[in-house]
């Protein structure tokens, strides 16, 4: 039978052997605990970073759920407005069509006529319309600012000229004209002279109230989107309804600081590059349909810098506290 022998009977090359083979069982048992650690990161996480949590997984997948949800919202909302306008251009055209003096209203869409333009001089706003898809002017396309005046026309009427400058009574000037009907016409709002920084700034503040002496003022941007869109012929048609607008609603208006001598002469919204206002302003205060919209974006690229009056400069404008307003 083999012989037992105690620790301390151990020859000390036996004791050597046992010590190294302990120390090569640790260091192997560190190195395989290591991998095992690695290799649970590298499942969880990946490259040693923090896994998410059940939890946080599930918020950022509800965040992705609800920032496709308000894209989905947003044009649920764009497609509910623009029918609604649809209806209301149709409401509208039915209750134009009742009114004392517009019965022979004719809403047949004309070829090579894109638009009808209404005026609705009670409210001070053009809303300009086009075709509904059967052949009738009663999709409401684009609404825009403006004053009229109690000496403003109503009926019915096409417009046969225009003038990149017109002299306008009271000793003043209107860009991008164009006549409605005998001395009354869509231009802009008056400038004391033929300048470009010589705006009556005051008669511009007013914009969406009474103030003209009977034409149709409009921001350069708007009457300059007529006088280049909307061809000789177009139907013009001015009437009242305080209550209502139009069927896309009330535009916004702008305001010329009085104080800012080095601006003040300038319409903000008129593209020509020396306007010290750039691009701030040049879609104007318009409310556009989505095919508006994206008609303008187009208009801005191609046209609307294309035939635009000389950039005639005074180099300072009127002072209306001293010089008043004239047109």
């Amino acid at each position: 039978m083999p012989t037992y022998r105690s620790k301390k009977h151990r020859s000390p090359k036996r004791r050597r052997q046992i010590l190294i083979a302990r120390l090569v069982f640790a260091a192997c048992c560190v190195l395989l605990a290591a991998l095992l650690v690695w290799g649970a990161k590298a499942v969880l996480g990946g490259h040693g970073h923090k896994p998410q949590s059940s939890a946080q997984s599930q918020t950022a997948e509800s965040q992705n759920a609800a920032s496709l949800s308000e894209a989905e919202q947003l044009a649920q909302q764009t497609q509910t407005q623009e029918a609604q306008w649809s209806q209301n251009g149709k409401d509208f055209m039915a209750w134009l069509g009742a009114q004392s003096g517009f019965e022979k209203l004719d809403l047949t869409v004309q070829e090579n006529y894109p638009y009808l333009i209404c005026v609705n001089r009670a409210a001070s706003c053009v809303t300009v319309y086009t075709d509904d898809g059967t052949g009738q002017y009663t999709q409401p396309y684009a609404a825009m600012v403006c004053s009229g005046g109690s000496d403003t026309p109503t009926g019915i009427f096409n417009t046969p000229v225009q003038y990149p400058w017109r002299a306008l009574a009271g000793n003043v000037y209107g860009q991008y004209s164009t006549r409605i009907w005998d001395a009354y016409l869509f231009h802009s709002v008056p400038y004391y002279t033929q300048h470009k920084d010589d705006l009556e700034y005051d008669e511009f503040n007013k914009l969406g109230t009474p103030a003209s002496l009977g034409c149709i003022r409009l921001a350069v941007a708007d009457v300059k989107w007529i006088f280049d869109e909307c061809k000789l012929g177009t139907t013009v048609v001015i009437y009242d309804d305080a209550e209502n607008p139009g069927p896309l609603g009330m535009p916004g208006t702008l305001t010329i600081d009085p104080a800012d001598e080095a601006r003040r002469g300038w319409d903000p919204t008129d593209p020509d590059p020396a306007n010290p206002y750039g691009e701030e302003f040049i879609n104007g205060t318009a409310i556009r349909t989505e095919k508006a919209k994206a008609d303008w974006e187009v208009y801005k690229q191609n046209g609307l810098r294309e035939g635009m009056t000389p950039t005639l400069l005074q180099g300072w404008s009127h002072d209306s506290a001293i010089v008043g307003t004239r047109g």
